[in-house]
């Protein structure tokens, strides 16, 4: 059939969000910032608009239509082509409220989710003008540098604490997600002294934080804001008696976890997550007494806003500002999975437009952000197996592999994180794989004697050099090994108390010690230890953010000497193979803030005995 040429054929469907015409503060002109804008209670309205060709339809116009039921209707002296099932659910769509959050979503964004098509919308009123003012902050009154700041703010720190002073003081949460070393500590206490100054932002901070950080935060606190308050909520004797409005409050994650019920019934001005990744599983005992603590803000800090994937991103955010990126599981559906599995380009953009205003990310290597650090020369040392580790490493390989073609499941997981955990061990030392009680440490491993010869240099150098490794017992064999040779050495690890934690880094920071073993996921974050000009990483963690935290102890603001990281790799093993992937992970985490990884325990039999086959031999 042949329709006229000069018909009007089909059916617009767009949709606006704004105030209600007759509701307060309806106009752009009268948006006044603050936490009440955003309320739940303060439903905007989310409107429906149809037209046909550049003529917009009445409610009646379209139920006309779709009583027709057929596509060729007489409509104002005019004949309508149109699908009648496209007229049919847009006469479902009603108009309707939404909260203040998913409107201001909107408006970032420029489009809504609806029946599983994404529809454009307009942004009108005050969410639009809160739309203008976060996209560019800079064109915001800059906040001046508080009087009672003993430092003077780098031009970035400054735009960072214009960034908090902003967000915070609209009644929205955001994350500082700059590099460590950058100074995230001294830019969060210029932004408690500011909001000081305002009654209807004022009151104690509270700064929940690692144990090992506590003491950092103490020092730095007294240090950069001398006569503010600052008290310790940890151990038997935590009190909130007699809290000043002004006074910091530091806490770590497990005795807030504890104590949440006690730490609620505060009014803070101000609750931090510090080293925020903590919180990333958001169904953890952790994460929901965190949400229980109410704040005028809240502010996370982070070097990774993203360690292995997007749902990371969400549990941080969400916290800082509830409901802005939706329900877990839609937010995995709408972003995550389209994102890592690059199915769909749109929706990083659409994320990025959406999480750019709440999280404020520099890294050392953006122009202008750390020009006086010193230069900073990684390298990857290959070493080869010794004969006792070449052939244990292939009696473990083939013994694992005849067990894990048999299972399936749970257990074959199991088993392949097993020979993985093992054959690391090998490379390190036979010794720690064996589990040898009074073990002879030196001549059995490739690895320590590199270490022995780096040691050399650095202590040749009279310098200071940090050694990382994951495993406690690999630390103690190099402790036993150190102490054969007169090196002054100590240890920190997990179970270090946290008065000698601090006390451990003023000695190496003092020259008394200059071999300061760590534990990598203990030591990672949160210390300063800039007298340390070399960093080792003797064994690979398999994610690049958190190697790249504990290269940052030594790499930061206050560091005047160029820093050398050497990563010991043992060749033709499975660390190889894994130092390939860690390249690749390092390009995901920076081209989305998050990373796929591969996901080593799904590997096929034949995918994994490539993965962990010894190549090469022993020297």
């Amino acid at each position: 059939m042949h329709w006229p040429g000069e018909l009007v054929r089909g059916l617009t469907t767009r949709a606006e969000i704004g105030p209600a015409d007759d509701a307060p503060g309806s106009g752009r002109a009268d948006f006044s910032p603050g936490p009440s804008s955003l309320s739940a209670e303060a439903l905007l309205a989310f409107d429906w608009s149809f037209a046909v060709g550049d003529r917009l339809l009445t409610r009646e116009e379209l139920d006309r239509l779709a009583e027709a039921n057929r596509p060729l209707v007489r409509l104002r002296d005019q004949w309508v082509l149109i699908d009648p099932r496209e007229v049919l659910r847009a006469r479902a769509r009603r108009s309707r409220g939404i909260t203040p959050i998913d409107a201001l979503g909107a408006a970032l964004t420029g489009s809504v989710e609806v029946d599983g098509s994404r529809i454009e919308v307009r942004t009108t009123g005050w969410p639009a003008a809160l739309r203008d003012r976060l996209a560019d902050p800079e064109a915001q009154e800059p906040v001046g540098q508080p009087a009672a700041l003993a430092a003077t703010l780098r031009d970035y720190q400054r735009r960072g604490l214009n960034w908090l002073a902003h967000m915070t003081s609209l009644g929205l949460g955001c994350c500082l997600a700059d590099d460590m070393g950058l100074g995230k500590t001294v830019t969060l206490i210029a932004l408690h002294l500011h909001r000081q100054s305002d009654p209807a932002a004022a009151g104690p901070t509270l700064v929940v934080c690692p144990t090992s950080l506590m003491g950092n935060w103490q020092r730095e606190i007294e240090r950069f804001a001398p006569g503010t308050p600052v008290r310790r909520f940890h151990g038997a004797r935590r009190a909130l008696d007699g809290l000043a409005d002004g006074e910091f409050v530091l806490t770590t994650y497990g005795t807030m976890r504890l104590d949440a019920p006690r730490l609620a019934e505060v009014a803070w001005g101000m609750v931090v997550a510090d080293e925020a990744q903590h919180v990333k599983n958001p169904y953890s005992s952790t994460a929901r007494q965190l949400r229980s603590l109410g704040a005028r803000a809240r502010v996370a800090l982070t070097g990774t806003p993203v360690e292995n994937n997007l749902s990371e991103l969400w549990a941080i955010l969400d916290w800082t500002t509830p409901g802005l990126l939706g329900r877990l599981g839609t937010f995995r559906r709408r972003y995550a999975d389209a994102v890592e599995g690059g199915q769909d380009p749109a929706a990083a953009d659409r994320l990025a437009r959406l999480v750019r205003p709440f999280l404020l990310r520099r890294r050392k290597s953006d122009p202008g952000i750390a020009p006086e650090l010193p230069p900073k020369t990684e390298t990857d040392h290959a070493v080869s197996l010794t004969r006792e580790q070449a052939g244990l490493y292939e009696a473990v390989v083939r013994e694992a592999l005849a067990e894990i073609s048999g299972a399936d499941g749970a257990a074959r997981r199991g088993l392949i994180v097993k020979l993985l955990t093992g054959l690391k061990q090998i490379c390190n030392h036979p010794a720690q794989f064996l589990k040898e009680e009074r073990p002879v440490v030196a001549g059995r491993s490739g690895k320590l004697e590199l270490l022995d010869e780096l040691l050399d240099t650095v202590l040749a150098e009279r310098a200071g050099v940090l050694v990382f490794t994951q495993y406690v017992q690999m630390a103690r064999l190099l402790q036993r090994h150190l102490a054969a040779r007169g090196v002054p050495e100590q240890f920190l690890h997990g179970g270090t108390p946290v008065a000698e934690r601090e006390a451990m880094v003023r000695r190496f920071q003092d020259g008394e010690v200059p071999v300061f073993l760590l534990s990598l996921k203990a030591a990672g974050t949160g210390l300063n230890l800039t007298r340390a000009e070399h960093v080792v990483h003797y064994d690979r963690w398999w994610n690049p953010a958190v190697e790249a935290q504990a290269t940052d102890r030594a790499y930061r603001i206050g560091q005047t000497r160029p820093v050398q990281v050497h990563r010991i790799i043992a060749e033709g093993t499975v660390e190889d193979r894994i130092a390939e992937l860690l390249v690749r992970k390092r390009e995901l985490a920076d081209a989305v803030l998050g990373s796929g990884e591969a996901a080593l325990t799904e590997l096929t039999d034949a995918e994994l005995a490539e993965l962990v086959e010894l190549r090469g031999g022993p020297r």
